[in-house]
């Protein structure tokens, strides 16, 4: 009887002993499982945060990088380069940053991508600092030459105008030494018979008419044409003797209009021709130097005087 008490204390104290096993076992199984987990949730959290601030990073410099190609696109476009590249991969830019900022948790091998393209962006953005480089060189080639042309046509400005003056001036002493010249003038006092003879001075009661005589000096300049010639006779007084009925008339000296005496439309032919031209006043002359102008068209060729007492 008391071995069979023995004997079941005996497996009751073994089988305590295992529950005790099983459960450490199950305790320190659960502690395993609860350490994975964490280790597993802590990686995951920190892979969340790198892959955050990756995120950060990468619409940092996208930012940068849309930044500096503004500038490009402002500095090519003011040396006369092409933009529109630029522009379209601004554009795309644009977009991927406006990605990056709304999908905080954009996926690693997307992330990956656009990383990637952040390099392509900074290599674009040398290739076009040394097409800006390029450009600049060609603005100071053409600069150059635009400087040296502009020289170039100031000296040539320079040279019209002196060939223009020296034109002007060559027309202007061709023009002068064109002009005519009268020569051998006398001035005859004529009686009533028409008869009469050169002198200094005549008698008003015997001065019926007054004759005035010339050549056209020859002038190889001159053009051969069609001229009008006046005789102005002024009084003392200085008074223009002046009779419609008998020819007299006006014409026009610098933009003004002054009275002739009389007139005569002659060709001019070179050949030294002879002109007379008669006046009858009718009434006496005036006591006192008498001055006879000779004009052919708008300019004097001669002057003469005579005197009355």
């Amino acid at each position: 009887m008391e071995e069979t008490t023995h004997s079941d204390t005996s497996n009751g104290s073994n089988k305590r002993k295992i529950l005790f096993i099983v459960i450490g076992l199950l305790v320190l199984t659960n502690l395993v499982v609860l350490f994975l987990f964490y280790q597993n949730n802590q990686e995951k959290a920190d892979e969340l945060q790198t892959s955050q601030t990756e995120l950060q990073e990468t619409y940092a410099k996208l930012e940068s990088i849309s930044n500096e190609l503004d500038l490009k696109i402002q500095e090519i476009q003011k040396l006369g380069g092409d933009v529109e590249e630029l522009r379209l991969i601004r554009e795309t830019l644009e977009q991927e940053k406006e990605q990056l900022q709304n999908d905080q948790v954009l996926a690693q091998k997307r992330y990956n991508q656009i990383n990637a393209r952040v390099e392509g962006y900074r290599e674009l953005l040398i290739n076009k600092d040394k097409e800006i480089a390029q450009l600049q060189e060609e603005n100071k080639v053409l600069f150059a030459e635009n400087t040296e042309l502009k020289e170039e046509q100031q000296e040539l400005n320079k040279t019209i105008t002196q060939i223009n003056s020296d034109k002007d001036q060559l027309a202007e002493k061709v023009a002068v030494a064109s002009q005519l010249e009268a020569e051998n003038i006398k001035v005859i006092g004529l009686n009533s018979r028409g008869k009469g003879k050169e002198r200094d001075r005549y008698r008003s009661s015997q001065l019926e008419q007054v004759q005035v005589t010339f050549n056209i000096a020859k002038n190889e300049v001159a053009e051969i044409k069609g001229r009008d010639i006046f005789v102005r006779i002024i009084e003392p007084n200085g008074n223009v003797i002046f009779d419609v009925a008998k020819g007299s008339g006006t014409f026009m000296l610098d933009s003004e209009e002054i009275f002739y005496t009389m007139k005569k439309d002659i060709l001019f032919d070179n050949t030294g021709q002879a002109l007379s031209f008669i006046y009858e006043k009718g009434s006496d002359y005036t006591e006192g130097r008498h001055q006879v102008e000779i004009y052919a068209d708008d300019y004097i060729i001669g002057t003469a005087n005579f005197d009355v007492r």
